[in-house]
């Protein structure tokens, strides 16, 4: 990267931060529908400023705690933690990311996308966000992360925890029964939420 790419990189990250702000003085909180606070970790990743992009999930988390983020955005995240050395933080984040969208893991890998019958909010889109996830496990600032994020998949608890999820989603794609329904999201839920890797 040149030193004027780095420094448009830079102003980015410095023109969505002052953005933000405006927006909390204007309004007295956020009201990013442009979805602006999503966009930084894209550029910490690209000027590989791991510790920057730490401190900025850090005031995201904060700032927005309600928010459950985007498949593409859970992942850089996921990729800041471990590039930081947190690597139990990283796991947690990529099992967010794999909830928010089970198909991510599989593009990043370069596996074809095969659409799974499950209860979500549309197969299409979900499938759909996957042609515009730009990371590969092939990019060589992700070699290190590759390796391992493809062992924490191998991981016995990894595989359990992703086939019961799956599980559950499929349950949930034909039940009608109002109370078999509430039980399966409660443990899809508790499986999104309590999970320790």
């Amino acid at each position: 990267m040149t030193p004027k790419q780095t420094q448009r990189l830079i102003k980015k990250i410095a023109d969505i931060k002052r953005a933000l702000a405006t927006e909390k003085r204007k309004f007295g909180g956020y009201d990013d529908s442009r979805g602006l606070r999503y966009l930084p970790t894209r550029y910490y990743l690209q000027l590989a400023d791991y510790k920057g992009g730490l401190a900025y999930t850090r005031w995201f988390a904060k700032s927005f705690p309600d928010d459950i983020g985007f498949p593409d955005f859970l992942f850089e995240w996921s990729i800041l933690l471990f590039k930081a050395g947190k690597f139990a933080q990283a796991k947690a984040k990529v099992w967010q990311t794999f909830c928010a969208n089970t198909y991510v893991l599989d593009k990043f890998f370069g596996h074809p996308i095969q659409p799974i019958q499950k209860y979500e909010w549309s197969n299409l889109a979900q499938a759909a966000f996957t042609e515009y996830f730009i990371y590969s496990h092939q990019q060589a600032d992700l070699l290190d992360f590759s390796h391992w994020l493809e062992a924490f998949m191998a991981s016995e608890l990894f595989i359990v925890h992703k086939d019961r999820y799956l599980i559950l989603h499929q349950h949930l794609q034909g039940e009608e029964d109002v109370e078999t329904r509430g039980y399966l999201r409660q443990e899809a839920n508790q499986l999104e939420d309590a999970i320790e890797f």
